[in-house]
C-alpha cells in the first residue's frame, strides 16, 4: 500500500497463529516424502536415459533414442520440480517477502513448455520416419520399453501423494505418466512391427503418443500461465469471495480486492474493507482469515479498514484502478 495511504487509514492483516502452525507441521513431512520421491525418480530415470541411449544405439532403434531424449527431458523437469518445492519453504526475506514460492509456478510452467517442445520433437521425428521407414532390431526395443514403462509407472506412484493439490507436483507426475505412455507406445509397435513388418507402425504409434501427451500438457500449461500472470486461481470463486465480504453486517463496501497464486499451493488475497462504525477488532479479522482459508482455499489474507470519512477518498476504490 502507498504510504499516503496509511496516513489515513489503518492497515490490518487477518492473523490465525494457531492454524499457521499445525500447517508448517504438516508441510515438513510432506516436503521430506516428497524430497525423497523426486531424489529416487531423478536418479532411476538418469540410470534409464543412458540404458536406452546405450541400447537404442545398438539395437538401431531411432525410437528408443527419441524416447530417451524426451525421457531426459523429463529428468530436468523433475529436477526444476525438485528445486522449486525445496525453494518454496525457503523463509521469506527483506527482498524476496513471500519467500520464493512462487519458484513452484515458474517451474509448473518450464515443465509445461519442455513437454510441448518434446510433443513437437516426436511428431517431426514420426512425420520423417514415415518417408524413411527404417529397419529396427525388434526384441531389444520392446524390452527396453518394458522397463521404461516400470521405471515411469514407479515414479509416478511415489509422486501420486499431493499431486491433485499441487500444481508443480501434477506436472512432474503428468510428465511419468505421459513417459509411461510412451514406452507402452513403443513396446506395442516392437511386438506389431515383429508379427507384421509393418516399419510406418512405429511413426503412427509415436504420432498418436504426442497427440496424447499435448491434451495432457495443455490444461497444465494454460493454468500455469495464468498463476504466473497472478490471474485468481481456478480453485476459487472470486465472486462468492466478493459475496461473503459483502455480506459481512459490519462492512459497508469492499473494493480494491485482489486475489492470487503465491505458490502452486498457496493463495493471497488483499482487500480494502469499508467499516463506518469503526475498526471491528482484531478477532472479527482473524475470523474472516480462518473462514477465507477453510471455505475459500486462501491462506494469507491482507485487509485495509477504512471508516469511510467523506473528507478522504480512497484512490484505489475505483474498479479500473490496480
Amino acid at each position: 500500500m502507498s504510504a499516503t495511504h496509511d496516513d489515513h487509514h489503518e492497515h490490518s492483516h487477518g492473523c490465525d497463529h494457531h492454524h499457521g502452525h499445525g500447517h508448517h507441521h504438516h508441510d515438513h513431512s510432506h516436503v521430506d516424502t516428497t524430497s525423497r520421491a523426486f531424489a529416487v525418480g531423478v536418479g532411476l530415470n538418469l540410470a534409464f536415459v543412458i540404458i536406452e541411449i546405450g541400447f537404442g544405439l545398438y539395437a538401431d532403434s531411432l525410437s528408443l533414442l527419441a524416447d530417451a531424449g524426451h525421457n531426459f527431458s523429463d529428468v530436468i523437469g523433475l529436477l526444476a520440480a525438485w528445486g522449486a518445492l525445496i525453494l518454496s519453504k525457503r523463509v521469506p526475506s527483506l527482498h524476496y517477502t513471500y519467500g520464493l514460492r512462487s519458484t513452484t509456478i515458474l517451474a509448473a510452467l518450464a515443465n509445461a513448455m519442455l513437454l510441448l517442445i518434446a510433443v513437437g520433437g516426436i511428431s517431426w521425428e514420426a512425420i520423417r520416419r514415415f518417408t524413411e521407414p527404417m529397419p529396427v532390431n525388434e526384441p531389444v526395443m520392446i524390452w527396453v520399453a518394458l522397463v521404461g514403462v516400470v521405471v515411469n509407472v514407479g515414479t509416478a506412484l511415489m509422486l501420486m501423494r499431493g499431486h491433485k493439490e499441487d500444481l508443480n507436483l501434477r506436472g512432474a507426475f503428468i510428465h511419468m505418466i505421459a513417459d509411461a505412455a510412451v514406452s507402452v507406445g513403443v513396446a506395442i509397435a516392437g511386438v506389431l512391427m515383429l508379427w507384421t513388418g509393418w516399419l510406418w507402425l512405429d511413426p503412427a504409434i509415436s504420432l498418436l503418443i504426442a497427440a496424447a501427451i499435448m491434451y495432457g500438457t495443455w490444461g497444465l500449461f494454460k493454468q500455469s500461465l495464468k498463476l504466473a500472470l497472478h490471474a485468481v486461481p481456478d480453485a476459487i470463486n472470486p465472486a462468492k469471495v466478493l459475496a461473503y465480504l459483502q455480506s459481512l453486517p459490519e462492512v459497508q463496501e469492499v473494493h480494491d480486492l485482489h486475489i492470487w497464486g503465491m505458490s502452486t499451493t498457496e493463495n493471497a488475497l488483499t482487500a480494502h474493507l469499508v467499516t463506518p462504525a469503526g475498526h471491528p477488532g482484531d478477532s472479527f479479522l482473524a475470523k474472516i482469515a480462518e473462514e477465507l482459508s477453510h471455505h475459500h482455499s486462501i491462506q494469507h489474507a491482507t485487509f485495509q479498514i477504512e471508516l469511510g470519512e467523506h473528507d478522504v477518498l480512497c484512490k484505489l476504490a475505483p474498479a479500473d484502478v490496480v
